[in-house]
């Protein structure tokens, strides 16, 4: 059974800018939508979710969902239904007072969205001047109130150079993540221009760098799941870089991911538009377990260099970037210019790979203080990396280093202390 680990919520296509690059072609706050989830239908979706007992994961997002009056409403719901509510915003409504009303509300975290240190190549990229000024005011009211953020930066071939800049700020801002997303050319962002193959693969080896150089939070790039070639390619080797990307380092649309539109429509992932059914006619976890298209993702049974590339179990390629550029769902991804050169497979550490190691209860007690999406994960590897240690069982000690790796002298969000 794959567990549903992380949701998009897509809560409305209002928004108060109008970015080149937005997947969904979001619609200005003067053109109200009629069909848009309304309160109760939002609560009766996380309902679903919160039944099928994974703990999960759910970014509210939009849109801009700080448009919606009932954010902190929904945000409550989510949280009394066992769910990690966080929020995806571009930071311009984000105001003090709002910050504090959505840490009331139990939101784990905000994801604020900056797209250049240049307040008019910010400005002009978001379409509203002024908007880099408010989104930096948006993190200090975060920082303000030790709510937990992560910065969003999108990588376009007119930003690329802001990459490693981008990264010191997020390190001296206390960002706890930036996440360097890779345009797919969906929505609005059909028109936008991608990456050169070797500035794909130039901005993939520096996030490593940088990782090394910013150890105190975490870097990552989104739609680019070859960072696990480059990353195993220019790191020692360790079991850990093994694990499969289907279980979170690869493309993960339709495994353990998908997303909810405003209009209750459910597609594998933001930037794949295909429709596979509507939470307003069925019950969200039947659509999970029982979508055909899911189920082929599921498979992995890809066409093209990913098909035959030795990399394929780990990374897969991003799957919403090959259907964008006419390859089909499960065909090559045009964005990866690595031509395959060994015949087979790396094979990925199977599912028990740590299976016969115990754990101290001490090191259980820290385990169950993470957000429950990512404790399987976050188990697996510390049971690999005790093995690796000569351990045959995980202590604290074990995830503290792991931790350290991880989040550098910040350490991890303090409610998983």
């Amino acid at each position: 059974m794959n567990e549903l680990r992380l949701l998009a919520f897509n809560l409305t296509r209002r928004c108060n800018l109008a970015c080149p690059h937005c997947y969904l072609d979001a619609d200005s706050l003067q053109q109200p939508d009629p069909d848009e989830l309304d309160t109760e239908a939002v609560c009766q979706v996380l309902d679903q979710v919160g039944a099928m007992g994974h703990s999960t994961m759910v970014v509210l997002t939009g849109g801009e969902p700080l448009v919606r009056a009932d954010l902190e409403t929904i945000c409550r719901h989510g949280v009394a239904s066992g769910l990690v509510m966080v929020v995806g915003t571009n930071g311009v409504m984000l105001t003090r007072r709002r910050a504090a009303a959505l840490q009331a509300a139990g939101v784990t975290g905000i994801g604020i969205s900056l797209d250049s240190m240049d307040p008019e190549r910010h400005d002009r990229f978001r379409g509203l001047p002024g908007a880099w000024h408010r989104t930096m005011a948006a993190i200090k009211h975060c920082r303000e109130r030790d709510l937990d953020f992560q910065l969003h930066f999108t990588v376009t071939p007119d930003t690329v150079d802001e990459v490693p800049g981008m990264a010191g700020f997020a390190a001296r801002s206390g960002a706890r993540v930036l996440n360097v997303f890779f345009v797919i050319c969906t929505g609005r962002g059909t028109a936008s221009s991608r990456l050169s193959w070797a500035q794909h693969e130039q901005v993939l080896q520096q996030l490593v760098e940088l990782q090394r150089q910013y150890p105190e939070f975490i870097i990552r790039p989104r739609c680019a799941p070859q960072f696990k070639r480059v990353a195993l390619s220019q790191s020692a080797p360790s079991a850990t870089n093994l694990i499969s990307g289907s279980e979170g380092d690869g493309c993960i649309a339709g495994t353990h991911y998908c997303r909810v539109t405003s209009h209750g429509e459910l597609t594998a992932c933001p930037y794949i538009p295909d429709v596979l059914g509507s939470v307003r006619d069925s019950d969200l976890a039947n659509l999970w377990q029982q979508s055909p298209t899911l189920q082929q993702l599921r498979q992995g049974d890809f066409s093209g260099k990913c098909g035959v590339c030795e990399y394929r179990l780990l990374c897969g390629g991003c799957r919403a970037g090959a259907l964008a550029q006419g390859n089909g769902l499960m065909g090559e991804d045009p964005a990866c210019g690595y031509q395959p050169v060994e015949e087979g497979a790396i094979a990925p550490l199977p599912r028990d790979a740590g299976g016969a190691v115990r754990w101290t209860v001490a090191a259980e007690q820290r385990l169950a203080r993470i957000p429950a999406p990512l404790r399987k994960m976050i188990r697996r590897r510390a049971e690999v990396f005790a093995q690796e240690q000569g351990h045959n069982c995980v202590t604290p000690n074990h995830l503290k280093t792991l931790a350290a790796r991880r989040f550098g002298p910040a350490g991890p969000p303090r409610e998983w202390r």
